[in-house]
């Protein structure tokens, strides 16, 4: 683990009660790989985590545990069950090649991702008894553009947390700069200055389009972090890394109380 461990966090840690892989199936009937943590003691919020375009890996895995420390119940999903199956053991290492993964990602679908989204917030609402648990998105990268859209009200999230999610449309289809009309949860945005991925004029339009649809939203740019600074935690992004940790958890702890 290397973004989350460098950030400040409250003390003591919670234990956490449970921590490993499940299958979960979505609306369509699609079953697809997930990573559950759940801390003894639930002290906020649940966080869905949505992982960049390479979909689970151990790094989110590692995340959930780090979140369910904190007290927040924990799940990262996968991608890609519909186009490559829920057993994580059966894809090598050529699984992630830019040529491999390309074709998979070329078969995501809106109407799949928003399924998949749905079942992984339903499990984690399933542990907040009959009235359910506030539930907040976490995404990165392709995680995070996906993480701006799941704040429309449909999936009825108490806030979402992008990581340097491409805003803009992507080959004429809408992204989150042009759905903020629909955005009714809480936003944190959070940007590195030097990612050439995703360049200041997308990160601008996307504030605009939020300031004129009325969102609730915080959008913080870290002068010279690249694209993907949190997941690759070095030494010169120690301090973004830590920063953005910091601010994560002070949107489930200001976000996370019970509707």
């Amino acid at each position: 683990m290397t973004g989350a461990g460098a950030g400040r966090r409250p003390c003591p840690l919670v234990p956490v009660s449970e921590a490993g892989q499940l299958v979960l199936t979505a609306g369509d009937g699609t079953r697809f790989a997930a990573f559950v943590a759940r801390p003894e003691r639930s002290s906020g919020a649940a966080v869905v985590v949505l992982p960049d375009n390479n979909g689970l890996s151990p790094f989110y895995e590692a995340l959930t545990v780090r979140l369910a420390e904190q007290g927040h119940p924990a799940l990262a999903l996968d991608w890609f069950g519909r186009t490559a199956g829920p057993d994580l053991r059966d894809r090598g290492a050529e699984f992630t090649e830019p040529g491999n993964l390309l074709a998979h990602l070329m078969k995501l679908t809106p109407a799949g991702l928003d399924a998949d989204i749905t079942a992984a917030t339903a499990e984690l609402r399933a542990d907040g008894g009959a009235s359910g648990r506030p539930v907040i998105a976490l995404g990165f990268c392709f995680g995070g553009r996906q993480a701006f859209r799941a704040a429309a009200e449909r999936f009825a999230l108490a806030g979402a947390i992008g990581f340097y999610g491409y805003p803009d449309a992507i080959n004429g289809s809408p992204g989150p700069t042009q759905l903020a009309g629909d955005f009714t949860a809480p936003l944190l945005a959070l940007w590195g200055g030097a990612d050439e991925a995703v360049p200041p004029a997308a990160v601008a339009g996307f504030e605009q389009a939020l300031d004129a649809a009325g969102c609730r939203y915080r959008s913080v740019i870290y002068p010279g972090a690249p694209h993907g600074f949190f997941e690759q935690g070095s030494a010169d992004t120690a301090e973004a890394c830590a920063d953005s940790w910091h601010r994560v958890l002070a949107f489930l702890a200001e976000h996370g109380a019970r509707r």
